[in-house]
């Protein structure tokens, strides 16, 4: 009965707006965005769009009814003591729907009304799909006041919720929720607190869903929240004429069209208090009461480090200059509009984003008129085009949206003087949006509100006033469109001349002077770029590289049970002997046999001191181990025993058993002497890596794959030694190969983080792009804390030409950068450099800027010819040139390059001579770790030889600083010259790092190395001099102290040269040190630490052939004939090269007359 009930008076509502909406068509119209009052509601779809979902099929699509139902309200007694009675009136899109019968509170300050009522949805309707994302349903419970004799009725609304119709664009066809209540103030002057103080029960529901299958998978949301502007102009104050502050954003839309979003009603606040977080977002309406009401439920401004945003002054030195405006006076919108995109749209959004990556939004302050009557003379027009004052815009990038799995871009935004130029250069965009609106635009003063009087609860009729407004408005579009229809010979040269003209606001200068930023956000509900699931690279990575297979099960039956039993009995008989040995002697065997009472005697003592001494226990636990083995093998018994008989009889049968047994182990230790075990190896894993790596720098690959090889051998499971060797094979360019041990590596750990970034490293390579790709991304999805792991996946995308995920990637690295730097730095440095920032940063702030350009990571036009010539000179020597280098440029090359490595830009030195000194820093930036991303992953590819993407890192390096090349970059580029044997070029870095940082001792190092290579010996001497005469050691002491010490040794120093090889022996010893202690003594005549140094060295490598010769010298020396030609034997088999050495060995043979069996 209720439910017919419901729906004969929802049928007789509808026809009586049918009605209605005949005499007043523009009551449902449906409007992309609120504009300000005065703004026609029947402006033209070509300039304002109807709806933000703008349908890519033109055919009609069926309306689809949305039903509401107010259940009840609760708390009423909580707003007003005394109501009794009350109605629900439902409005939505401005329009009633109903108002619900007068019912009576009760008590408890329920009302139950179950009051039903509906609206229809249709793309070319009044309520469009637009109006559902961003329109939410007014419900005003309104009091009915008991009217006295002779009068009319009284209503006086007592309070107002709304409820937010989103869920039925996400896919639900129905939900409940308790809207909560807020209270409607008796008059504007009242201040209410903004908590809800009763509920209202509602339930939505629609018959269908409102989208398809296809408009819910591939359509979005976009939502966008204008926060505040900030660091406004001085100019700005609330006294004098009413302002209104206004900003505006253009969404692309399917064809040429845009549709705007703006953003009204700015409210200017002086200084004090920040704005508090979290804070409710705003609904983008004026038919609202109650002020609490505007807030959209569960929709808050969170705020977040400054660090982690999106757009610009999000640096270390803007934090200050932050901090400051947001205390300072601003405007604050708090609004956030929404519109619903279809497919068609969606495409479009991604389109202009690739083709325009900043997107203009426009702020302006205009004058609020008070209302007058009649016709609006010249001179008022004339007025009315100068109302756009302070015209600025802000550049936001969204590219970001671009990016797998983003949907929100958030930050502060710099706001710039508006010119056309300028705005079309940036975005693309040909017309400023409140320019073509402003004749629309023109703002008058709003009355304050008074219950009962003019009351916006329901549409009034329009007033004469209001008509001709509308009919002049409706003229003026006519007159616009058959302008722009008409042919442009048409047009007045005074005309095409005023449009010719660029526009510039004069006033929006002080936006710039005073540093003013917007901070807003741009969100959408799906990415426009679907991100992998961590899941899902998991499972390609190990479709890739399969999993290790698990290792063979350990084998332990009854016969090793047995044997490990004889091997503890073993063990123990030898302990017991030697204890019996310390108490008594060892007996000569001719002494005799030992009487019966001495032997007992000495069986009491043994006994009492195993067991005072604890260790008759300790033999008793060892051999507990190996008999419960026995028992659960060899017998199978793993349960407790039934009867006591059973328990008994086992004992006796196992006793006998293990005293055979014993018998057995004791005769096998008494009948013959076991061979001594293999003695263990005493090199380790770090050991052969240093082996290794000495053999490496000395160009023996041969011992450097075979010490490489022993440590996988060593330890099959040990991921480090797989990522060595695979370091050591890209050295030798054996791509291959490095890939397999770099994936042996990732099947041990498909997590690790190194591994993956190896693997699509030879990918890349081996031009597997696919494969780099899913490595990389996972990379970053495992440690999204990883600098490296975004700067490489940077510059693999780069390398694909997809400069948006690179821009992104760089910019994610950046940021996580920035934040371990932040948190390495200490208190005390922080407190001593704030002072002094403080100016700093706002004037730099505040200074003209050239545009967001900055971030960007194209700056060539800012560098030298020379720098960029070099970065492509960088890109050659790594092999990764793009195709659309023009011919010829890349024979260009080498004319320009070479001078770029020994001199600065001179349009940076120009610019800037603070920031690229001539003098050299009296600071070493040694102890400071890598300061750009790029060096950062410099410093992980050097290590693994990836000297291609060093390269491409190299270039970027060269590009992102301001002031010069770094000392850290021409070291790495040096240290590539080098690898490739350019001494020239290296040369030249090298001098470059010298002058910028003469103190760091890894300049000094490198340039001894290429001293030494180059075989200038004395030059190098004086390097390595230097190098260790520092404080701090550079990175590669080990190989200085060798090539130090061995120059030593030709220069006959042999006393310096032991000290330097010693020192070298307590860093990291070798056989190479060792040896060099050893040479040098034995130059010194100390033929006894001469020995033990190379038998040390001769320990650690028996196959080198020097040592052996030295070791053939030591003996000669002595007199030991046997032990000289064994030594001499080992020296001519394993080849000695040194014939100097080999000469000296047989002089002295035949001095002494033996050492060679061949004499």
């Amino acid at each position: 009965m209720l439910a017919a009930t419901a729906a004969l008076s929802c049928r007789r509502f509808w026809e009586r707006n049918r009605a209605v909406s005949c005499f007043f068509p523009h009551s449902f119209s449906c409007r992309a965005m609120e504009v300000p009052v005065g703004l026609s509601a029947g402006k033209d779809d070509s300039t304002l769009p109807a709806a933000a979902a703008l349908p890519s099929e033109s055919r009609p699509t069926p309306a689809k009814p949305v039903q509401i139902t107010v259940l009840n309200a609760q708390d009423l007694k909580t707003m007003k003591s005394d109501v009794s009675v009350t109605l629900v009136r439902v409005e939505y899109n401005g329009a009633i729907l109903g108002d619900s019968s007068k019912t009576d509170v009760l008590p408890n300050g329920t009302a139950n009304y179950n009051f039903t009522t509906s609206f229809e949805c249709s793309p070319d309707g009044p309520n469009s799909l637009d109006d559902i994302v961003q329109k939410p349903v007014l419900l005003t419970v309104i009091e009915a006041l008991q009217r006295e004799k002779r009068q009319k009725e009284k209503t006086v609304p007592l309070g107002q919720a709304v409820v937010d119709l989103l869920p039925l664009l996400q896919g639900q066809r129905s939900f409940k929720v308790s809207a909560p209540l807020y209270a409607v103030p008796t008059s504007p002057l009242e201040s209410l607190q903004p908590e809800a103080k009763g509920g209202l029960e509602v339930t939505v529901c629609t018959e269908e869903p409102l989208l398809s299958a296809t408009q819910l998978s591939d359509g979005n949301l976009l939502s966008v929240t204008l926060e505040a502007a900030y660091s406004v102009p001085e100019t700005f104050a609330p006294t004098g004429p009413l302002q209104n502050y206004m900003a505006c954003l253009q969404v692309p839309a399917p064809g040429e069209k845009e549709f705007p979003l703006l953003f009204k009603n700015g409210i200017l606040k002086l200084a004090g208090e920040k704005e508090p977080l979290p804070r409710p977002k705003k609904w983008p309406l004026a038919n609202i009461m109650a002020p609490g009401a505007l807030s959209i439920p569960n929709s808050f401004i969170v705020g977040g480090p400054y660090e982690d945003e999106d757009g610009e002054l999000n640096k270390r030195e803007d934090r200050e200059f932050r901090i400051q405006a947001e205390s300072m006076k601003r405007i604050v919108w708090d609004t956030e509009r929404r519109c619903y995109l279809d497919p068609a749209a969606v495409v479009t959004l991604q389109k202009r984003i690739a083709e325009c990556r900043y997107w203009p939004v426009e702020v302006c302050r205009m004058s609020v008129a008070s209302p007058s009557k009649g016709k609006t003379s010249k001179a008022d027009k004339g007025d009315e085009d100068k109302q756009i004052f302070f015209h600025g815009v802000a550049y936001v990038n969204m590219v970001p949206l671009l990016c797998p799995g983003v949907k929100q871009v958030r930050g502060a935004f710099r706001v710039f003087t508006y010119e056309d130029s300028e705005v079309f250069e940036k975005t693309g965009s040909q017309h400023s949006v409140f320019r073509d609106l402003r004749s629309q635009l023109s703002l008058t003063k709003e009355g304050p509100w008074t219950p009962g009087i003019g009351t916006p609860l329901s549409r009034a009729v329009p007033s004469k006033t209001q008509k001709e407004d509308r009919e002049k408005i409706t003229k003026d579009k006519d007159s616009n469109r058959r302008m722009s229809n008409a042919p442009k010979i048409q047009l007045s040269d005074a005309t095409v001349e005023a449009e010719n003209v660029p526009y510039l606001s004069l006033d929006g200068q002080q936006y710039v002077e005073a540093g003013t930023f917007l901070v807003m956000e741009i969100k959408l509900d799906k990415a426009l770029v679907p991100k992998r699931l961590r899941e899902e690279l998991t499972g390609r990575v190990k479709q890739m590289i399969p999993p290790r297979p698990p290792l063979p099960p350990r084998t332990a039956g009854a016969k090793k049970a047995v044997e490990d039993y004889h091997n503890h009995v073993t063990s123990i008989a030898v302990a017991l002997l030697s204890e019996y040995h310390e108490l008594f002697g060892k007996q000569p065997p001719d002494r005799g046999a030992i009487d019966h009472q001495t032997l007992e005697e000495q069986k009491r003592q043994l006994n009492f001191e195993l067991n005072s001494s604890g260790k008759y226990f300790a033999f008793k636990e060892q051999l507990k181990y190996a008999v419960v083995k026995i028992v659960r093998e060899k017998y199978l018994k793993t349960t407790a025993f039934e009867t006591q008989e059973q328990f008994q009889a086992f004992l006796s049968e196992l006793y006998v058993y293990l005293v055979d047994q014993m018998h057995v182990a004791l005769n096998q230790l008494l009948s013959e002497e076991a061979a001594p075990p293999a003695p263990l190896s005493r090199t380790t894993g770090e050991q052969l890596w240093l082996f290794a790596h000495e053999a490496e720098v000395n160009k023996d690959y041969k011992l450097a794959s075979l010490y490489h090889q022993q440590r996988v051998a060593q330890d099959q499971c040990n991921i480090q030694s797989w990522l060595d060797y695979g370091a050591f094979c890209l050295l030798l360019e054996e791509t291959t190969k490095a890939q397999e041990c770099f994936q042996q590596a990732l099947s041990l750990d498909p997590h690790h983080i190194q591994s993956l970034l190896l693997c699509g490293v030879v990918a890349v390579v081996l031009q597997h792009y696919e494969e780099a790709e899913i490595f990389f991304e996972d990379a970053c999805c495992l440690e999204p804390s990883s600098v490296v792991a975004w700067t490489l996946s940077g510059l693999f995308y780069e390398l694909q030409n997809n400069n948006i995920q690179a821009e992104m990637a760089f910019r994610e690295a950046k940021k996580l950068l920035q934040a371990q730097l932040t948190k390495e730095r200490s208190v005390p440095e922080a407190a001593e450099g704030e002072g002094g920032k403080k100016h700093i940063a706002a004037a730099c702030v505040r200074s003209p800027s050239p545009g967001p350009e900055e971030c960007l990571p194209e700056p060539c036009s800012k560098l030298g010819s020379l720098w960029q010539t070099l970065c492509l000179h960088l890109m050659v020597l790594g092999g990764f040139i793009p195709e659309r280098v023009p011919d010829g440029s890349a024979d260009k090359l080498t004319e320009v390059a070479e001078p770029a490595l020994a001199c600065t830009a001179p349009e940076e030195e120009a610019t800037a001579p603070e920031a690229a000194p001539k003098a050299p820093s009296p600071v070493s930036g040694l102890s400071q770790p890598p300061c750009t991303i790029f060096m950062k992953a410099v410093e992980f590819l050097m290590k693994v030889n990836a000297i291609q993407f060093v390269h491409m890192a190299l270039a970027h390096e060269l590009l992102s600083l301001r002031g010069g090349p770094s000392c850290a970059y021409y070291l790495a580029l040096a240290q590539t010259y080098l690898l490739k044997e350019d001494f020239s070029k290296c040369e030249e870095c090298l001098c470059e790092a010298v002058r910028i940082d003469y103190m760091n001792p890894n300049v000094w190092a490198q340039k001894g190395h290429l001293c030494y290579l180059k075989r200038d010996f004395g030059e190098a001497k004086e390097c390595y001099e230097r190098t260790i005469s520092f404080v701090e050691d550079a990175a590669d002491m080990h190989f200085v102290y060798l090539r130090l010490g061995s120059i030593y040794l030709e220069e006959k120093e042999y006393g310096r040269a032991k000290q330097i090889y010693l020192l070298a022996c307590k860093n990291s010893a070798s056989c190479l040190t060792w040896l060099g202690v050893g040479i040098a003594c034995y130059r010194l005549e100390e033929m006894v630490e001469a020995e033990d140094a190379l038998s040390e060295a001769n320990a650690l490598n028996n196959t080198n052939a020097e040592v052996w010769g030295y070791l053939a010298l030591v003996c000669l020396r002595g007199g030991r004939q046997l032990e000289a030609e064994q030594c001499y034997k080992y020296t001519v088999k394993l080849g000695l090269r040194d014939d100097a050495l080999l000469r000296e060995i047989r002089a002295a043979q035949q001095r002494l007359g033996f050492g060679n069996p061949a004499l």
